[in-house]
């Protein structure tokens, strides 16, 4: 059983409540429009055979009129024969194939009403449709970009995003530590004020030794000459 089981509920129906109670409007939507291409192909075939009806009572019409004539035809030409009798026969022949025109012309008038009710269907169907291939389209376009926007989202969650931050974080503490580190080092490498004194020392001494070598030096090339 379909979304619509007649054609009033699909003229009458409500396609945005019907899409704001769905879990899913896509597929809600398109079951709709399935629904409605369904039932205009039934509502343009019902249209056809009707169409086929109006023919049928239009040829009849012309028939019956041409028996109309004919009937009164042979009246004439019975009195004229000095038949009244037949003449009479043939006018009540006449009378009835006048009947059935009436009446054939009443069904025609029905018919046409009934196109008429049809095309005013289809029109109104075919608008209906119309709007839900439109939503349609709109939904779609709406999950897409909904669902985009969710896996963006999904990437710039809060947790992540500190999860990131805490990461970073203990990332610069270990480039601090290590920088700490280093200045520890140089911390223990700093001279103190006797190692100062120490070096001048050292550095004296080590300039005694230089000049007393030089000496040395001198006197022996002076003693080889």
């Amino acid at each position: 059983m379909g979304i619509f089981s007649r054609f009033a509920d699909i003229i009458n129906s409500n396609i945005s409540a019907l899409l704001d109670k769905a879990e899913d409007p896509e597929k809600m939507v398109r079951l709709i429009i399935q629904e409605m291409e369904d039932t205009l192909v039934e509502v343009r075939s019902t249209s056809a055979k009707v169409l086929a009806e109006k023919k049928d009572i239009i040829r009849r019409i012309a028939k019956v009129q041409e028996q109309v004539q004919d009937w009164e035809s042979k009246a004439e030409l019975a009195l004229s024969k000095d038949r009244e009798d037949l003449a009479k026969a043939a006018l009540v022949e006449k009378q009835k194939a006048n009947d059935l025109a009436q009446t054939l012309a009443a069904e025609l008038v029905v018919v046409e009403e009934h196109i008429l009710r049809l095309k005013e269907e289809v029109n109104l169907l075919q608008e209906k449709l119309a709007d839900a291939k439109a939503r349609q389209k709109t939904i779609i376009m709406r999950k897409q970009t909904a669902s985009s926007r969710l896996e963006v989202k999904k990437q710039l969650d809060s947790s992540k995003i500190d999860n990131a931050m805490s990461k970073f974080e203990q990332y610069e503490r270990r480039v601090e530590n290590l920088e700490s580190q280093v200045d520890s080092y140089d911390l223990g490498n700093k001279k103190t004020l006797n190692d100062e004194f120490a070096a001048l020392e050292a550095e004296d001494s080590v300039n005694a030794e230089l000049e007393a070598l030089k000496a040395k030096m001198k006197e022996s090339k002076t003693k080889a000459k």
